[in-house]
């Protein structure tokens, strides 16, 4: 039986209904049009809403025809030629005849085309098609960075026998594939070679294709059989119609692919020439103001730019639709552009430092009489310091508040007493030689660690001797996996002057560290931003300037133009014409201040193919957008919660670290790839990542860890032995706090003996098998490279040289 039933009636819908409404059954009807909305209220909200849709509607309008900019300026004549390259997985696929079928698609004859451009009337757009040497890993890099699409060619020969798909890529293709999605894939294709007659065993061998690389490429890339001119024409109509994406760091920067290469000797500074490169201007326009970077040169103004008659146009010829030979070197010029000397960016790299910058002048007699005031209201402060002790080293000192340590006499330790009214210059004759000797001890034994540790020069040594260095490397590496920045205390030389640059942080997190501290000679050298984002903000505004500026200082884009370097050295401008004609030279345009030298950091992961171990400051190849240089990388650990970055003596893999170096300034995002070259071998991709930022103050400190041995042990007292091997190296590092790897913290009470031992007090019960640590700290910077960018003989030898 049911329980008691009571009727629920619907509730009022009055829940939004405001105050004045639901009273006013209750007032006049006089009243009722004194509360009633006035119609120009009305008018008001009906007005905003056809605002609303007003502002849609241009907004719809503002992106179909930034759409339709886009599509006309990528397909339309005035457009550049679209790069394409052809890049075999394996080395079974011919590349020749790929391209030599692509180029000769729209002449009717298949002659042997003049250039690797041409242009299709019937598709309407033009075409340009590299050929990746397959080996060559620096040049298919290169090819990649400049691709509108890149064509992978695969040859279904390997699948007649049987269905073992291994063949289709080999190793080296694997790599160049970590490559490419390293830098940024740019749209995608595959072109299926050889495959048979029979429909049936065709579509068979297609799948397989599909089933197999899909996995490798990207979702959106097609698959096209490429063996007839039917399919390539196929091939040509889809390719029409689609949408094109590239890496978004490559429409930052205006660049040209050269379709010719030239110098012109300077008689006014000999050993220099202008190196001429012509090609169609990319992404953006390009300001003869500006300065231009070649990878591997360097950076360069510009001496003028000449706006040439386009040699590939798109109406028909008579004869022919590509570049003749003759016409290559006929070469109209329409308009030259040159720099005015008042907006021109100047070619600086390096600061110069000032020597009188650091000169102090003497004091005022009111700066002297409000100094002796203060020092008068000051109270007499007095600590137990080692001597040699500055005042800002004296505020890193903790104090020893222990009863047990306040019976000590001064004159059972080495410390001296440090009254800050006294003067300071009475105490010069003993105290700054003393320091002065513990610096110079402490930079040698440093640079005789790094001397130790890094590869000399690999034309003088032997093989032999090669080998000796890797093994230590090797046996170095081993020993920081198993015990990481521990180092043992010199017996011949005092530990106070070894150690003489570390110091003891009571906590890595919250200790402070003062980032303009005791810089290097380098950081005189170097850039620094007030705010980097701004700049960066105003560097590609100023981009977006020049593509709205007169055509009087710039060429705009698509435009086949001739670029005047100026000021480039002789050798190095005839390495650079020399392959021109088989892989082209790329010329890029840098935002402001991008030639200028600061400290870079990256966000960087050691690749899985690499197996050798990365130690720190080793020298690399870093190939940063389009740049190019040599550095020799810090690298540290990123820590989110902390502005302290613990330095790493190798680069571990499986994880990201940070990468600090000597490099020209450049505005992120800018992907990275890290070549190593040892021994006369091809280089080896070592690592890979992003830029991450530019700040010269992100602080990176080296630790290290001085270990001691329990030799007696009662509860939480021990006397330790072997961290240190006089007493007086004892007493010098007493303040800093010590642990030990089981878990207790504790700090030094007193030297025990002659040897070193030292007894020690800790918050918990010590075991005798424990170890007793010390963690000391110093600031570490990157180390200045040598040379900047590759040598001539290196880029002769690359084959494919690209800015």
């Amino acid at each position: 039986m049911g329980g008691a039933r009571t009727q629920v009636n619907k509730a009022h819908k009055s829940r939004f209904a405001s105050k004045a409404s639901r009273q006013i059954h209750r007032t006049s009807r006089t009243d009722k049009s004194r509360i009633a909305k006035p119609d120009s209220h009305r008018a008001a909200v009906k007005g905003a809403r056809a605002a609303r849709i007003q502002r849609s509607k241009t907004i719809r309008n503002e992106k179909r025809a930034a759409l339709l900019k886009e599509k006309r300026a990528s397909t339309g004549s005035a457009s550049p030629p679209r790069v394409v390259v052809l890049f075999d997985l394996s080395s079974s696929t011919n590349l020749v005849k790929v391209a030599t079928d692509l180029l000769t698609l729209s002449s009717e004859e298949d002659t042997k085309p003049f250039s690797n451009t041409v242009a299709f009337p019937t598709y309407k757009f033009r075409l340009t098609v590299l050929e990746a040497p397959h080996g060559d890993l620096l040049s298919c890099m290169e090819m990649a960075k400049v691709a509108d699409l890149i064509a992978f060619v695969v040859s279904a020969k390997s699948l007649y026998d049987g269905y073992e798909t291994s063949s289709l890529i080999d190793p080296f293709g694997e790599q160049c594939l970590s490559i490419f999605r390293a830098i940024g894939l740019p749209s995608t294709a595959v072109l299926i070679r050889d495959l048979p007659m029979d429909m049936k065993r065709k579509q068979e061998l297609k799948k397989i294709c599909i089933s197999h690389l899909a996995s490798e490429l990207p979702e959106d890339c097609k698959f096209y059989p490429a063996d007839s001119k039917e399919d390539l024409h196929k091939f040509m109509w889809l390719f029409k119609e689609q949408s094109l994406s590239c890496p978004h760091w490559r429409n930052q920067r205006p660049y040209l692919m050269s379709q010719e290469a030239s110098l012109e000797p300077d008689e006014s500074n000999p050993g220099t020439c202008s190196l001429l490169l012509s090609g169609y201007v990319r992404a953006h326009s390009v300001s003869v103001n500006q300065l231009v970077h070649v990878s591997g040169a360097g950076d360069f103004q510009l001496g003028r730019i000449d706006v040439l008659k386009d040699q590939c146009p798109m109406s028909e010829r008579k004869s022919s639709n590509s570049m003749d030979a003759d016409d290559m070197r006929d070469f109209q010029v329409i308009q030259t552009l040159l720099p005015d000397p008042m907006k021109q960016e100047p070619l600086v790299v390096e600061n110069v430092p000032d020597p009188l910058a650091g000169e102090q002048t003497w004091p005022t007699e009111a700066e002297i009489a409000e100094a002796d005031i203060n020092n008068k209201e000051q109270k007499l402060i007095r600590k137990k310091l080692p001597q040699g002790t500055s005042d800002y080293q004296a505020a890193w000192i903790l104090e020893d508040t222990d009863d047990e340590d306040s019976d000590n006499s001064d004159e059972e330790s080495d410390g001296m007493v440090l009254d800050v009214q006294k003067d300071q210059t009475t105490q010069d004759g003993s105290d700054n030689s003393d320091v002065d000797e513990c610096q110079l001890i402490s930079e040698n034994f440093d640079d005789r660690t790094e001397a130790d540790t890094e590869m000399a020069d690999e034309e003088s040594l032997t093989k032999e001797q090669i080998e000796a260095e890797i093994k230590k490397i090797k046996e170095a590496y081993a020993d920081d996996q198993e015990f990481p920045d521990e180092v043992e205390t010199p017996i011949d030389v005092p530990a106070k002057k070894r150690f003489a640059r570390y110091r003891g942080l009571k906590s890595f997190r919250t200790s402070s560290w003062d980032p303009k501290e005791s810089l290097p000679p380098e950081y005189a050298r170097i850039f620094a931003f007030d705010n980097f984002a701004r700049t960066q903000k105003n560097a590609l505004a100023k981009v977006l300037d020049i593509d709205e500026g007169s055509v009087d200082d710039c060429a705009p884009v698509g435009s086949y133009v001739r670029l005047h370097l100026k000021h480039v050295p002789l050798d190095l401008a005839t390495r650079l014409c020399q392959p021109s004609k088989k892989s082209p030279v790329v010329a890029c345009g840098l935002l402001q201040h991008e030639s200028k030298m600061s400290v870079l950091h990256f966000s960087i992961k050691k690749h899985d193919s690499y197996d050798a171990p990365i130690k720190s400051k080793e020298m690399f190849s870093f190939h940063m957008g389009f740049r190019q240089f040599f550095a020799r990388p810090l690298f540290s650990s990123d820590d989110l919660n902390c502005d302290k970055h613990k330095m790493e003596r190798f680069l571990h893999p499986g994880r990201f670290s940070v990468a600090s170096v000597y490099a020209p300034i450049s505005f992120p995002p800018l992907p990275l790839i890290v070549l190593k070259t040892q021994h006369g071998e091809p280089p080896a991709l070592a690592a890979i990542g992003s830029l991450k930022c530019v700040d010269p103050d992100r602080i990176i400190l080296k630790k290290i860890i001085l270990t001691g041995y329990p030799q007696r042990v009662s509860k939480s007292k021990a006397i330790v032995r072997y961290m240190f091997h006089t007493p007086g190296d004892v007493r010098w590092f007493k303040p800093v706090e010590i642990w030990t790897k089981c878990g207790r913290r504790g700090r030094i009470k007193e030297p025990v003996g002659t040897h070193g031992a030292l007894k020690c007090v800790f918050n918990g019960v010590i075991q005798q098998h424990d170890t007793v640590c010390m963690s000391l700290y110093k600031r570490a910077y990157p180390k200045w490279p040598e040379q900047c960018y590759r040598s001539c003989d290196t880029i002769s030898q690359s084959g494919m040289v690209s800015a």
